[in-house]
């Protein structure tokens, strides 16, 4: 079993261990990030690093600092500014018969957040936590800002269109990794979705959503199971760069891993499997024509 795969059934388990509701296991790692977060008073987003420790379990502030040097750089090296997402502050704490002192703190962006877990201990179950609610949510604020204000359709819209820019990438991944032919690359994604789909193949998913010949069944997913494709493809094309692999067959089995990973924590979550999610009456190209002529009437 991979580093990836262990990271997140560590997370599975942790969530699954504890005596929760159904309700509150699908609601426990929006919790635990969001209420810590503040808003300033231009209705901005940030995370304050001391708190973010205390939620990491890093005891040490010395070696919690070390993970945000690491960060910074992965932040530089990713051509973003470091100041946009990273900002020095003074916080001030209690030390004891109403007095108080100021210590160093970080405002952070829930990009900063992000990078921060990523280059955490990943021995930590906590960490493994981290990383699946940032990338969700970290993919989401960049397909758009004001991601949660959308109707059903426009989020169907956006997860799409952001799903097409990643799957070229992953091609591209892929391609790298040995997968040249078009038949290899359609065993390739059929891999993936067997992983994230319990073992059903893009045929059988197909047939499940008793779609016609010539309907495409990504444009016949709603907003929850296009997210959970999405973080399909960007994880696959992240692990197999990160890691160069090289084969047709260690491709396909990591494409399938990661699928497989991705099932685990929405079950984890509690969430609905993808295959038994409901199917969308309209098709993305439905939408998007009903959009134009909206458009065009302005």
């Amino acid at each position: 079993m991979d580093e990836f795969q262990e990271q997140l059934n560590e997370f599975s388990n942790k969530v699954l261990s504890k005596a929760l509701t159904e309700e509150e296991k699908a609601n426990y790692t929006e919790s635990l990030f969001e209420s810590i977060k503040h808003i300033n008073e231009y209705g901005e987003e940030f995370w304050s690093a001391r708190e973010l420790q205390e939620v990491l379990e890093y005891t040490q502030w010395r070696r919690f600092h070390d993970v945000i040097k690491r960060a910074k750089i992965a932040c530089v090296e990713s051509q973003n500014l470091k100041s946009d997402h990273f900002a020095d502050v003074g916080k001030m704490v209690n030390i004891g018969s109403g007095a108080e002192r100021e210590i160093d703190d970080i405002s952070l962006s829930r990009y900063a957040c992000y990078l921060i877990v990523m280059n955490g201990d990943p021995r930590k179950e906590i960490i493994a936590l981290g990383q699946t609610y940032f990338a969700i949510k970290t993919r989401q604020q960049e397909l758009i800002d004001d991601y949660e204000q959308l109707n059903e359709n426009q989020k169907r819209l956006a997860v799409r269109g952001e799903l097409i820019h990643h799957n070229k990438s992953l091609a591209d991944a892929a391609k790298d990794a040995g997968i040249i032919h078009s038949k290899d690359y359609a065993i390739f994604q059929n891999k993936g979705y067997q992983g994230l789909y319990g073992g059903l193949g893009a045929k059988e998913i197909h047939e499940r959503k008793n779609l016609k010949k010539s309907q495409k069944i990504l444009d016949y997913m709603g907003s929850t199971e296009l997210a959970a494709n999405l973080f399909r493809a960007t994880q696959t094309d992240e692990k197999l760069r990160r890691e160069n692999i090289q084969g047709k067959a260690e491709a396909n089995q990591t494409h399938y891993d990661v699928g497989v990973a991705v099932r685990d924590a929405i079950k984890g979550l509690g969430g609905t499997m993808p295959e038994d999610l409901p199917t969308p009456d309209k098709s993305i190209k439905q939408i998007e024509r009903e959009q134009k002529r909206l458009e065009d009437n302005q």
